[in-house]
């Protein structure tokens, strides 16, 4: 049951033989009501701040529940960035390496290109000098066929001829 400030200043009592002075009842009364006025007040004071306040707390677990989410999305996000990240990096060490493998490789084959020039330049140069060296004494041998001969070279025999001819040349 529910008393109002209403129902206690409109309460009646019964007159008996030795009541109780009416007015002192009256004014008590009205004083009670008064208080119970105030204390509805407070509470209906009360009830309105519990709602705001539980309206509040409503909407402040609702943004709680809504950084998390935004946390937990933004890790998420770092995680897949980074694993991103990470794979383009082997992506690019084994780019790298392939490249550095492919330079190396040429390199080489340069290198043995130029070993293979070498050689062949050195095969070439010994057998330019035995063709030289051949041209040059079939000559040698023809200017001496075709040489007059005199006293003096008739006593000299071929070899020495030679010797005599490189040192009048020098």
């Amino acid at each position: 049951m529910n008393i109002t400030p209403l129902d206690i200043t409109q309460k009646s009592f019964r007159r008996s033989f030795r009541g109780l002075d009416s007015e002192e009842v009256a004014a008590f009364l009205a004083l009670v009501a008064n208080e119970f006025e105030g204390l509805v007040k407070d509470l209906n004071t009360l009830r309105e701040d519990n709602r705001r306040k539980s309206d509040e707390l409503g909407e402040h677990r609702g943004r709680e529940r809504s950084l998390q989410e935004t946390l937990v999305a933004a890790q998420r996000a770092s995680e897949d960035i980074r694993e991103s990240a990470r794979k383009e990096a082997e992506i690019t060490v084994a780019d790298a390496e392939l490249q550095a493998e492919k330079i190396v490789q040429g390199a080489h084959q340069r290198f043995l290109r130029i070993v293979d020039d070498i050689n062949e330049l050195k095969r070439q140069r010994v057998q330019f000098e035995a063709g030289l060296k051949s041209l040059a004494e079939g000559h040698l041998r023809l200017l001496e066929a075709f040489r007059e001969p005199t006293s003096k070279d008739e006593a000299v025999p071929f070899a020495a001829g030679r010797k005599k001819l490189a040192t009048d040349e020098s």
